[in-house]
């Protein structure tokens, strides 16, 4: 009976606290661990207290919707308790993880040995940045479209008019192809900033940017702001920098 008590009382805890698996987030423990991450290119896995809750642990569930999507990324959980059966402490200890820094994200690539350790901000477009630097998987920063931001990469990655010229008409093609109108209007964003830069030169970019950060600075609708902060991150498609 004490034990039954026991149980719901941690259910309970769970449910009004939030402390829950992000939805789409894969938990991982000590048996598990090595016959799944190996599977995936990258595998970005956040170690943290067994029942995690707060603002970053909702930055993390956002994560893992954002990563749903690509079959080459695993978002996952090591639930790690240091108490009773100290559930997971293995791992913890196996990749020098301290209850004290909790949370703490590393990502695991394919044919790396060694996983590399997330030191940003912790919201979930610092962790796709991070994700993004660090390997080929694709998992866009919020308002961006993937065969768009491919564009990109290649697009500011060459100075010669006339290949920029030809990946603008790319663009332009990929633009006609989209049904969707919210995402027709997000290629069109793409397709207008490279039709500036084939005009203006990279600087645009650079200069755009603080344009659309001193819109966001002033005082703007909550719509206004959802349209800079896309036109923003679509911005930084075409600065490998802030990837």
């Amino acid at each position: 009976m004490h034990q039954l008590v026991a149980f719901l009382g941690l259910v309970f805890i769970a449910e009004t606290t939030g402390a829950i698996n992000a939805k789409g987030c894969t938990p991982l423990d000590s048996w598990t661990f090595d016959k799944i991450v190996p599977k995936f290119k990258a595998a970005i896995i956040k170690f943290d207290i067994a029942y995690p809750y707060g603002k970053k642990q909702e930055e993390y569930t956002k994560l893992s919707a954002a990563g749903r999507g690509s079959v080459d990324l695993l978002v996952a959980e090591v639930g790690v308790k240091d108490y009773g059966d100290m559930e997971n402490m293995d791992l913890a200890e196996r990749f020098n993880v301290k209850k004290d820094d909790f949370p703490v994200v590393k990502l695991f690539l394919s044919g790396h040995e060694d996983p590399i350790d997330f030191d940003g901000d912790f919201t979930d477009e610092e962790l796709k940045k991070f994700i993004r630097r660090h390997s080929e998987v694709y998992i866009g920063l919020q308002g961006c479209l993937e065969v768009f931001d491919r564009i990109a990469d290649k697009f500011i990655a060459t100075e010669n008019l006339n290949e920029r010229k030809s990946l603008l008409r790319e663009a332009e093609d990929e633009w006609d192809k989209i049904k969707s109108q919210s995402d027709q209007k997000i290629a069109e964003t793409y397709v207008k900033i490279m039709r500036r830069v084939v005009e203006k030169g990279s600087d645009f970019i650079d200069l755009e940017k603080t344009r659309v950060r001193g819109v966001m600075a002033g005082q703007i609708t909550k719509e206004k702001r959802d349209e800079m902060e896309g036109r923003l991150n679509i911005l930084k498609s075409f600065a490998h920098d802030e990837l």
